[in-house]
């Protein structure tokens, strides 16, 4: 049996695609679904264990998912009563607010009994299965995308030409952490106002005064 539905949805492509993805979520909005439980994830595939229950059917299966975000998952089986089952969901971006999906499946069950019990429902079941997506998807709210924060940029740097007769400006430097040591008490401010203090000359030593001269002597008799 082979099913083949497209739409196109007002949504982000993403966030229809989450909700593909996320089969343990299947229980809240497939009738059908009674169970679904996650064996392996990472972002390459997903593996999910499902329990059909529906208008007398009763069974399980596995399936395991490659996949690549946002865009596209396969459907491959890995244990259930089907000798073929294989599909895909295929999601086309049209514009940040809008896509279209498409979902492929091909499978056969591994019995004529199960053919003839359970194949009519199991196909009424697959002809709806996309519109019980869509469904989900515009009852569900779109998570925002985090907002991109540009990096901060320096300060543009005015560079122009010296004019004649004018000295460069010195080169910046990073603000020098003032000394908190005690100093001296010294009044800058005092010290720049007080007149300058003449030099003071050495005294000039008093002049040497002569020996008196001795007195002369009497002439001879």
């Amino acid at each position: 049996m082979i099913v083949h539905r497209t739409a196109l949805l007002p949504l982000p492509a993403a966030h229809l695609y989450d909700i593909i993805e996320a089969a343990e979520n299947y229980p809240r909005f497939l009738p059908w679904c009674a169970g679904a439980r996650i064996v392996y994830r990472d972002d390459t595939v997903v593996s999910a264990d499902l329990q059909v229950k529906w208008g007398g059917m009763n069974f399980e299966m596995r399936t395991r998912n490659p996949k690549r975000r946002p865009e596209y998952m396969a459907i491959h089986l890995e244990r259930g009563p089907f000798r073929r089952f294989e599909g895909e969901w295929l999601l086309t971006l049209l514009s940040p607010d809008a896509c279209k999906v498409a979902f492929k499946l091909d499978y056969d069950f591994d019995s004529g009994l199960m053919t003839r019990v359970a194949g009519p429902v199991f196909k009424r079941l697959t002809d709806t299965m996309v519109e019980a997506f869509i469904q989900h998807a515009l009852a569900t709210p779109v998570v925002a995308a985090p907002a991109v924060v540009a990096p901060a940029v320096a300060p543009a740097i005015e560079v122009r030409p010296i004019e004649a007769g004018e000295k460069a400006a010195p080169p910046a430097t990073q603000p020098v952490a003032a000394d908190t040591t005690p100093a001296a008490d010294v009044n800058v401010a005092d010290a720049a106002a007080a007149p300058e203090t003449p030099a003071v000359e050495p005294p000039t030593p008093p002049p040497t005064e002569a020996p008196p001269e001795a007195p002369a002597a009497p002439p001879p008799a």
